[in-house]
């Protein structure tokens, strides 16, 4: 098949649409549903994410793309306890590597996962199958699927769930063009490699870098190269925690994923793994709930004739010193940015979230104050020279 008729464009007035080879084969197959234009945008884009992170880590990994760019990616680790908790996973389930993936990764920011397309690096199996019935989710893409996977994913929004499978061995041209405004655009695929070579040139004073933190900066730069830019990703063990896309300025996506990295840890808190849900809310409504009660808008769900419909018992709000005290907790985190940080004032945040660890291209005519912002508390920073912009 050289082309695949769409319903309709990134809107529904954007008509015809459709995807299409010049020369050769589609590699990829609908296997369930329609998918669309936009759905199309992520998979590709999710597809080369996880491949990649496959590759320089030796682990199956998993996105959760919105948008054209990843609310979360994760390496396929075992869950521990308090994990499966916050991610809706029941304790005696037995799960896989690509499913421990796959649910790390949307673990990251729920929130920001409603209605995701999903991407795995490797065959699909009953286990990530049955954690995404249970979720809100666009699509999946991936290299294969077990028929009892198969089965699951096509009886999910009654049997028109997207399910596409690419061919693992489908290489691109190394070119790639657009159109915008009816001017064509041309330029070279970004083929460039990320692995641990990357990683050498390490400019602070402290430069012990862990195996375990040198995963995660290869996770972050990785993510940050499908990430729409300006863009900043944080991890920790092996998942993304808090991804900054799209802003005009390099604090404010620092700042962004370092609000999303606190949410995630926020979640872990006592009184979050306390919280007792009426039964029968959906797992949307309870992230939803979680996110406001973590928020400073808590009231807006536990109000008075408010809280009843999503608590058996009110609950308590977190007071600002009390959230403060939990994130001040948090350690070992990495955060990864995929141009230079121009002033200090970004690592000043970065800390705050508990980064221990940073990569970034390097080049700013004020890296010396950068490092010194970064040694003045321990840090240890990788200087990539590359920047990994991506539009």
């Amino acid at each position: 098949m050289t082309e695949l008729e769409l319903k309709y464009g990134c809107n529904p007035n954007q008509k015809p649409a459709r995807i299409f080879m010049r020369e050769g084969q589609l590699p990829v197959t609908v296997v369930n549903g329609r998918p669309g234009y936009i759905n199309f945008l992520d998979a590709f884009n999710a597809w080369q994410l996880v491949r990649e992170l496959k590759q320089a880590t030796g682990l199956p990994a998993a996105a959760s793309f919105k948008h054209v760019s990843p609310a979360g990616a994760a390496v396929g680790r075992p869950l521990d306890e308090v994990e499966r908790q916050i991610y809706f996973v029941e304790p005696d389930a037995v799960l896989s590597p690509i499913a421990c993936a796959y649910i790390r990764a949307r673990g990251a920011d729920r929130m920001s996962s409603y209605g995701d397309w999903a991407a795995l690096s490797d065959t699909c199996d009953a286990a990530t199958a049955n954690y995404l019935k249970s979720e809100v989710s666009d699509g999946i893409i991936a290299p294969g699927y077990t028929p009892e996977a198969l089965e699951i994913l096509k009886s999910k929004k009654k049997g028109g769930y997207n399910v596409v499978q690419i061919d693992p061995a489908y290489v691109p041209a190394e070119r790639e063009e657009k159109d915008v405004f009816g001017v064509t655009f041309q330029q070279g695929r970004n083929n460039f490699k990320i692995d641990a070579a990357l990683l050498g040139n390490i400019v602070t004073k402290n430069k012990s870098l862990p195996e375990g933190a040198q995963t995660d900066m290869l996770i972050s730069l990785i993510t940050l190269k499908y990430t729409q830019s300006n863009s900043v990703c944080y991890v920790k063990d092996g998942q993304t925690i808090g991804v900054g896309a799209g802003q005009q300025s390099r604090v404010h996506c620092t700042r962004l994923a370092g609000n999303k990295a606190d949410t995630w840890w926020l979640r872990h808190h006592p009184s979050v793994l306390a919280l007792q849900f009426v039964d029968g809310i959906s797992r949307p409504e309870r992230d939803n709930a979680i996110d406001v009660y973590l928020s400073d808008e808590w009231e807006d769900v536990l109000g008075d004739g408010v809280w009843q419909s999503k608590f058996k018992v009110r609950p308590e709000p977190l007071s600002t010193a009390d959230k403060r005290a939990w994130i001040a907790k948090q350690s070992g985190v990495t955060v990864g940015s995929d141009a230079f940080f121009p002033f200090g004032d970004n690592v000043e945040r970065a800390r705050k979230s508990g980064v221990q660890y940073i990569a970034e291209p390097g080049g700013s005519i004020r890296d010396d104050n950068v490092i010194e912002t970064a040694d003045r508390y321990n840090m240890v920073m990788a200087f990539t020279g590359m920047r990994l912009f991506h539009h």
